[in-house]
């Protein structure tokens, strides 16, 4: 069953979400006094927009003699994008026709007998920008690392502090071994970008 606002307050009260925003937020008030319209953060009816934290953003690029090796995974293939300001807010560039990492602005705790799906915002999918669809697991603690694409010919921002995916909670009938008690290789993920493990 598909979890409702009510269950997502309830839950975030008891930690499951850190910070918690308990409204959708469409617009925020800097310390400029001037309203700053945003890509929507916060609680839906739904689900959770999750915001991209300003901490890391790294991008792919080509290290000739290099192939991408998920199984021996070379940091030298990304490269740190620095974070930008203006008065539209902060944001990072994801390049055309590249692939980028980012990591959540909030802390997440899975309950055990939910397992979320997230998944990106519309607004970015009609610049171009496909986030991956990522499963956060049953007993999965940490920040999550985003995934993104660009598929449009063109350099485009990406805000921090602001909306990117939605998260879904999903509640099943309680498995046998949550992601926690199997040890899951992402556990514990810190506020940073978290590289390809096997």
């Amino acid at each position: 069953m598909l979890k409702n606002d009510r269950w997502i307050v309830e839950r975030a009260q008891q930690g499951m979400i850190e910070p918690f925003e308990p409204k959708l937020v469409r617009s925020i008030t800097p310390d400029s006094g001037v309203p700053l319209s945003v890509i929507s953060y916060g609680l839906s009816s739904y689900g959770y927009d999750i915001r991209l934290s300003p901490v890391e953003f790294k991008v792919f690029r080509h290290v000739p003699g290099t192939v991408v090796n998920p199984k021996k995974f070379n940091p030298g293939n990304l490269e740190s994008v620095p974070l930008q300001s203006d008065e539209d807010g902060d944001y990072f560039i994801l390049p055309a026709h590249s692939y980028g990492l980012g990591v959540a602005l909030e802390r997440l705790v899975i309950p055990p007998n939910i397992t979320c799906l997230f998944i990106g915002k519309s607004t970015y999918a009609r610049c171009g920008l496909i986030w991956n669809l990522t499963p956060g697991e049953s007993g999965w603690i940490g920040w999550l690392t985003l995934e993104v694409s660009n598929s449009s010919s063109a350099d485009c921002r990406v805000y921090a502090n602001e909306g990117v995916v939605q998260a879904l909670f999903l509640e099943g009938e309680p498995c046998e071994t949550t992601y926690a008690a199997r040890s899951g290789k992402y556990q514990d993920q810190p506020q940073r970008v978290t590289l390809a493990k096997v």
